[in-house]
């Protein structure tokens, strides 16, 4: 696995610095904040939420955009990163039984 680079480290720390309770970094907030280009940080940050190292915490309406800009904050201290689907699939195949496995009762 490829060491993480420079722009995916300095987003990281701007979500962390930006983000609070209340309120989240947007896209442009985060690029700004850690001195990166746009279209860096947007390819970057859909990398990051694929990951699951950034999460949508929720979305606002802001003045340059028709439609609402989602908030990004890290996750939740505890969670599992990854992508979102992937840990309930494999916490449900844990929990049921594989009938042809089971010994003979």
């Amino acid at each position: 696995m490829r060491p993480r680079g420079e722009v995916h480290l300095a987003l990281l720390r701007a979500v962390g610095e930006l983000a609070t309770p209340e309120r989240g970094a947007t896209l442009r907030e985060v690029a700004a904040h850690a001195g990166v280009g746009r279209q860096a940080a947007t390819y970057t940050m859909g990398n990051l939420r694929r990951y699951g190292a950034v999460v949508i915490a929720r979305t606002r309406r802001v003045s340059y955009r028709n439609r609402p800009v989602a908030e990004y904050a890290l996750p939740a201290p505890g969670g599992e990163a990854g992508p979102p689907g992937v840990h309930a699939l494999l916490a449900a195949w844990a929990v049921r039984p594989i009938p042809h496995l089971e010994p003979p009762t």
